[in-house]
């Protein structure tokens, strides 16, 4: 089972949900999985019907899934946008300001890094350097 982390805390990832590769894509499919060297701009004619991309970080230390993220924020993707796979709590903030709603974790990681570690950055549009620096 694995847990979604929001800004409210955890919650258990719902069971029911069916997500596609990119490639396997059909105009029937509203969930897709986005690897870290898929090119969003292939969901670009796709966008207004998918209701949620699920951004894959193999590696805690791969960046790739930030720089989908804002990719198809800028794109104009309104929906959601869920990372998942190695993301620490430490990285929270930054999913957030990207544009992730969401970030779905393994048992094993939340076992790790409690709620408590992940909302304590859960006010991410306060704490960063720029914000830091107006001060």
């Amino acid at each position: 089972m694995t847990i979604l982390v929001t800004d409210a805390g955890f919650a258990p990832a719902p069971a029911n949900e069916t997500f596609v590769p990119l490639a396997d894509l059909t105009a029937a499919d509203h969930a897709v999985d986005l690897g870290p060297t898929d090119d969003p701009a292939a969901l670009a004619a796709h966008l207004d019907r998918i209701t949620l991309i699920r951004v894959a970080f193999p590696a805690f230390n791969d960046g790739r899934g930030f720089t989908l993220a804002r990719r198809l924020r800028m794109m104009g993707y309104t929906g959601r946008l869920r990372a998942f796979g190695h993301v620490i709590a430490d990285q929270y903030a930054m999913a957030r300001r990207v544009g992730f709603d969401e970030v779905e974790i393994g048992e094993d990681l939340a076992a790790r890094q409690p709620a408590a570690q992940w909302k304590a950055r859960a006010d991410w549009g306060a704490h960063h350097y720029q914000a830091r620096l107006r001060a």
